[in-house]
């Protein structure tokens, strides 16, 4: 009796912890940053916004979550796909309604040469992150490394609408000619 009495408090905190608050409302922020990126001067200075704006989207819903996603991070910097992937999946079940798992597994899988496993993790992404514009991003380099350049080219230029200095704004440009040869 004693171990049941002390295995429920226990368990209570397990249950109660298994669930992901929603994540940090940083619309209003992100919107001043896509406002600022737009009028930005130039690429250097459109690099600092982008900083910016990673920082909101990679800012978890909480501590749990965040240990989570930093792990995901640090292991795919250092080439650790598998463990990076694992970790982004336990982020992803973790807090199904937060955008940046998604993005970091579907990034694990671009790296990884799986467009196939990348391209539903950014669409949903950017379905519940419509202006994450790191995963609009994603979203094209996947679509481009499928061959599904004109879709590619839409959702680059919805991206390049939000950001103008996307590095990968060079990209539109090529999908566009080989469009014209078409």
């Amino acid at each position: 009796m004693r171990l049941i009495a002390l295995l429920v408090p226990l368990t209570l905190a397990t249950a109660a912890s298994a669930t992901c608050p929603p994540a940090p409302d940083h619309a209003d922020a992100l919107d001043a940053l896509i406002a600022e990126a737009q009028a930005a001067p130039d690429e250097a200075a459109a690099w600092g916004i982008s900083d910016e704006m990673w920082a909101l989207w990679a800012d978890a819903p909480d501590e749990a979550a965040q240990e989570l996603l930093d792990e995901a991070m640090r292991r795919r910097e250092v080439g650790d796909y598998a463990g990076a992937r694992k970790a982004a999946g336990r982020l992803v079940a973790y807090c199904p309604d937060y955008a940046e798992g998604y993005n970091q597994r579907a990034f694990v899988n671009f790296l990884r040469g799986d467009y196939e496993a990348a391209l539903p993790d950014l669409e949903r992404a950017v379905a519940l992150s419509p202006r994450h514009i790191a995963a609009m991003t994603g979203q094209a380099l996947t679509l481009v490394a499928l061959d599904r350049k004109a879709e590619a080219a839409l959702v680059l230029r919805a991206a390049l609408e939000l950001n103008p200095w996307l590095s990968e704004r060079a990209l539109l440009q090529v999908i566009e000619a080989e469009e014209k040869k078409l």
